[in-house]
């Protein structure tokens, strides 16, 4: 006769809960290195003792919970998206731990969301269809976090499909970022209240989350795309400068410039995604160049009001842009190696901080 397995004893139970101590230490020390915060680690988790004291173990919980107080979402979204130092068990304690505090408020809420698609990024395989990513492929990758879930999804949870196929439409960055759909999925999270952390909701935003960050690379990409092939278009008329002080970069910004910043977003894009200043510099500057090359706003408003339109020659259209024009094309710049530093504009940010909900 086999013997039914033994309840796990108090001992057991407190080496499973250091062990996964430990296991976050790592990644919250770095965090607290690389955002400053002032709250040193007990020594006993910081040297690595396998059986604290149970003082220490006090300490460790209370060093954690504090830490998870004062870490921001933004921070953790900038730092799991940029740093190999986590891993998929990593988030997987992150997201336990949260999922362990008896109140969840919009920061803890946050902070789940983030981890679950994050997690759910990493284990996807990169070739994953959207039409299969499906609630039940998701509920199956999350396994490891929420174990087995009754796929039922309440339907208020529908609102989630009526967002994704709104923001599948949008032709353009401008159109997700301005057409209301960012603050119809924030809308639908808040009013979950509660009921976000019922492991059924968890997968259906996990999922809306992974979609979303889907629908934004293919709008980033198609955008600095059209950015790039309208510098070409530009270089070729013999245009040096733009006017792209709308996009909080200069007067006269040197077409070369712009085309370097831009392969260099597409390095950065690949990693994160927004929807504070960085996106809406991106958005900002294909208006620039849609101006300069007389297809913007204001000319198409100029054309409406019976002007005539400018041609596709150098002077007319490059004057009323901002633009400068040379007697002969620029040269293209090198995109194969950018040099040693291709500093940003000043007062321009070096990072970004990239979230699929409008900023606060």
């Amino acid at each position: 006769m086999t013997p039914s397995p033994q309840p796990a004893t108090p001992t057991a139970d407190l080496a499973a809960t250091w062990a996964g101590f430990r296991k976050l230490y790592p990644v919250y020390a770095e965090l607290a290195r690389e955002f400053v915060i002032d709250l040193p680690a007990p020594a006993e988790l910081d040297s690595g003792v396998e059986t604290p004291s149970p003082e220490s173990m006090e300490q460790a919980q209370r060093w954690l919970q504090q830490m998870d107080e004062q870490l921001q979402v933004h921070q953790l979204r900038q730092f799991l998206q940029t740093n190999p130092l986590v891993d998929c068990e990593a988030i997987v304690a992150m997201v336990q731990r949260l999922r362990a505090r008896v109140a969840h408020g919009n920061a803890v809420r946050d902070k789940i969301d983030f981890l679950l698609v994050q997690y759910f990024s990493e284990v996807a395989p990169a070739e994953l269809d959207d039409n299969h990513a499906d609630l039940a492929y998701v509920a199956h990758a999350l396994q490891p976090i929420l174990g087995s879930i009754d796929l039922k999804p309440p339907l208020w949870l529908n609102s989630l499909e009526r967002i994704l196929e709104a923001a599948r439409k949008c032709r353009s960055l401008n159109e997700l970022l301005h057409g209301g759909i960012l603050e119809q999925g924030r809308k639908a999270k808040a009013q979950a209240g509660e009921l976000f952390c019922l492991p059924v909701a968890l997968v259906a935003f996990t999922r809306f989350g992974y979609l979303m960050r889907r629908v934004f690379f293919r709008l980033m990409l198609a955008d600095l795309n059209s950015i790039l092939d309208g510098l070409t278009e530009l270089e070729e008329k013999g245009v040096e400068t733009i006017d792209c002080r709308r996009a909080q970069f200069s007067a006269q910004e040197p077409i070369v410039r712009l085309r370097m910043i831009c392969q260099s977003w597409k390095v950065m894009f690949q990693a994160e995604y927004s929807s504070g200043q960085p996106l809406r510099m991106l958005v900002d500057l294909r208006a620039s160049v849609e101006t300069a090359l007389g297809r913007g706003a204001t000319a198409k408003a100029t054309r409406a009001a019976g002007a005539p339109a400018a041609k596709p020659g150098k002077a007319s259209a490059a004057a009323a842009a901002g633009v400068k024009v040379s007697p002969s094309p620029a040269p293209r710049a090198v995109l194969g190696k950018p040099p040693a530093e291709p500093a940003p504009p000043a007062n321009k940010p070096t990072g970004a901080e990239f979230e699929i909900n409008p900023p606060e």
